[in-house]
């Protein structure tokens, strides 16, 4: 079984190039797509489809990988695992649509500090457990970087700032401006790669920001608040943070990486938490209830399957499933808090994701930068890499 096995995977790396027949590239460490176009146009197959994004590759890059993992990018004969991959990012998004009309309830009783720190600090204390009862060895040194960024971004940057701009707007607002985060998940996965992405990319994020600061100062009672600053604060954190972590849980699994970026965040979160927790006595079952849902939930279980989803179909593809989430929490909106819906808000959420997917829908043009990770040779590649440890990657 393993010797067949190992022809399998013979075949399926192996092709016949200018060098000579059966070279096989990956195990030379080079790059797939480093020659792989023009062959490709000598033999007479299709280009790879135009919905093929930067971001992708990108990750792989940043990631130290010679391409993006299977499934990555969607076309014809995509990875039969692809729905699966859309299937858990989904399943991530629904969870994080709740996040903003319950945070929202939730500062009417409780101090905001608390709510945007405190549900990490519960959080933490759930994937400690974990962890524990699952005995996971730590990171490895050289990730400590990028768990730091997933901490700083969808730990402590996006839940706080978020929180704070809520005690003055309503979350159907805040939802429009948040649609923005899938262009700036983009735009950190580029960057942290030394890409150079096409113009076209660069005007569809602008175009959005555009749209945001446009809706934010038309919509507002007073124009372009400084709240509408903090929910932009928190997007750009989150698109750091979910850049970062996509890359990690390629090699940790989804759960792992919020687990940890939990646990090494909670020491610095217990001090401000505990300032902040006044008049705990007279809150509500229903912002208790509310409080308990963003620490669970929106703080632990949904990072279980959006990371999973990022590290089966990568950024490129997966991040268009967040398209949905303005739309479904402008929904639960009104349905839970009673908040109105204005027209403008609908034009606004539709002009923005129309953006965000020409964002997604663009390529690179260019060659990495001089001088980045993207930019240096890719160590060779083992013909049969050794297996993961148990429990280190994959959903629970």
């Amino acid at each position: 079984m393993k010797d067949a096995s190992n022809a399998i995977g013979r075949t399926v790396v192996t092709q016949d190039t200018p060098e000579g027949p059966g070279e096989d590239r990956r195990a030379a460490g080079e790059p797939r797509g480093a020659g792989g176009a023009d062959n490709a146009r000598a033999a007479g197959e299709p280009h790879p489809p135009a919905a093929t994004t930067a971001v992708a590759v990108a990750l792989a890059r940043a990631a130290g990988e010679p391409h993006p993992p299977a499934g990555a990018v969607a076309g014809r004969g995509a990875h039969p695992g692809a729905w699966k991959a859309v299937a858990w990012g989904f399943l991530g998004v629904l969870a994080f649509s709740f996040t903003l009309p319950l945070t929202r309830h939730a500062v009417e009783e409780l101090d905001a500090t608390f709510v945007g720190l405190g549900r990490a600090l519960v959080a933490a204390a759930l994937a400690g457990a974990l962890l524990a009862m699952r005995r996971e060895p730590l990171p490895e040194r050289r990730d400590l970087p990028r768990f730091a960024a997933v901490a700083l971004g969808v730990v402590i940057g996006f839940p706080l700032f978020s929180t704070l701009a809520l005690r003055h707007l309503e979350a159907a607002h805040a939802s429009v401006i948040v649609g923005l985060l899938p262009a700036a998940t983009a735009v950190f996965a580029v960057l942290r790669a030394g890409e150079r992405p096409s113009r076209a990319f660069w005007v569809a994020a602008a175009a959005g920001l555009v749209a945001v600061l446009v809706f934010a100062a038309t919509q507002g009672v007073n124009g372009l608040q400084p709240a509408d600053l903090l929910v932009l604060a928190a997007v750009a954190s989150a698109g750091l943070g979910y850049a970062e972590g996509g890359v990690l849980a390629r090699r940790y699994g989804g759960w792992q990486v919020i687990c940890w970026a939990l646990v090494f965040t909670a020491p610095f979160l217990v001090l401000p938490t505990a300032l902040s927790a006044d008049g705990l006595g007279h809150v509500s079952v229903t912002v208790w209830l509310c409080f308990a849902y963003v620490s669970a939930v929106s703080m632990f279980l949904g990072f279980f399957a959006w990371y999973h989803g990022l590290a089966l179909g990568g950024v490129a593809k997966i991040g268009q499933t967040q398209l949905a989430q303005p739309v479904l929490t402008l929904a639960w909106s009104a349905l839970l808090l009673g908040e109105h819906i204005t027209p403008g808000m609908v034009v606004a959420a539709l002009a923005i994701v129309a953006c965000v997917l020409a964002t997604q829908r663009t390529r690179a043009t260019a060659a990495p930068r001089p001088g980045t990770r993207a930019a240096t040779r890719q160590a060779p590649t083992p013909a049969h890499p050794a297996p993961h440890p148990p429990g280190s990657g994959g959903p629970l």
